[in-house]
């Protein structure tokens, strides 16, 4: 019976269509773009070299995809929270939008993520451009981001957040408000965790390209074991020590370009290089 209130359990339950529908959508949606070649609504190296008359376009475009991949890689690790609030949330007069407010917090926090995450992308590219050194190892970049991402996996605020990712009653009783108003500080209480939880792995995502949808679902995949799984919280020291150890074995190798020039095929995806004097763009 112990079993059927684990979060595992609780997750397969609340596991309804409309939930399975939107998520597997998503993914579809991804899949799709990823296959007609469209990388300028995933990939950030691809909106940080579109050029500046298209790119409050591109970036509307980035926002609204974000929404998408929101749905496919969040939803998934918040539907027990989710399911607990909605539950609650049947009492009050107006459940249905009650629950949209709640969950629209989900998306309003992980789109502040994103959007930040950008702009520390786009300082970092042009920290890059200006650095010709730096321009000729980026693995230096991608290995610094792995370390930070497996330290976090190991940090007493990770834990934190875990635990109230991974406990939806507790946190309901501690924190739940009625009404509508009530429903959106309460989602953006716990979005906050779950942001909390989630952004160094999510930080990966962004190294790795948001265009790798292998990388995507191995993401997804590791934040929903660790806050459903039964042993989940087992998973997380293991992730760090891996990423910790992936990071420092790319930044040990890492080097500069062989001819000396940061070319195309060495250079970071989006970043401008010089080649023999010629100005050479890498798309991401």
């Amino acid at each position: 019976m112990a079993v059927a209130h684990a979060p595992l359990a609780r997750f397969r339950a609340g596991l309804d269509p409309l939930v399975l529908v939107t998520v597997t959508a998503a993914w579809a949606l991804m899949l799709v773009l990823v296959v007609l070649d469209r990388p300028a609504v995933l990939d950030h190296g691809a909106i940080l070299s579109a050029p500046p008359a298209s790119l409050p376009v591109v970036l509307v475009l980035f926002v609204a995809t974000w929404q998408v991949m929101t749905a496919a890689m969040m939803l998934p690790t918040a539907l027990p929270m989710l399911r607990a609030f909605g539950r609650v949330a049947r009492g009050q007069a107006r459940p249905r939008t009650t629950m949209a407010v709640f969950t629209s917090a989900y998306f309003a926090v992980w789109t502040g993520f994103a959007v930040v995450a950008l702009g520390g992308d786009a300082v970092l590219h042009r920290a890059v451009d200006a650095s010709p050194w730096l321009a000729q190892r980026p693995d230096l970049i991608a290995g610094g981001v792995l370390v930070a991402a497996g330290l976090f996996q190991l940090s007493p605020l990770k834990e934190r957040c875990l635990t109230e990712c991974r406990s939806p009653s507790a946190f309901l009783w501690t924190h739940y408000r009625r009404g509508v108003a009530g429903a959106w500080h309460t989602g953006l209480r716990h979005a906050g965790y779950c942001l909390g939880c989630c952004w160094a792995l999510m930080l990966v995502m962004f190294a790795v390209g948001t265009g790798n949808l292998v990388a995507l679902a191995a993401l997804t995949g590791v934040m929903l074991l660790e806050r459903t799984h039964p042993r989940g919280r087992r998973l997380v020291p293991v992730v760090g020590v891996a990423l910790v150890v992936a990071g420092t074995l790319v930044v040990s190798l890492a080097g500069p370009a062989e001819d000396g020039h940061g070319d195309a095929d060495h250079a970071a995806p989006g970043y401008t290089v010089d080649d023999g004097g010629a100005s050479v763009l890498v798309g991401g």
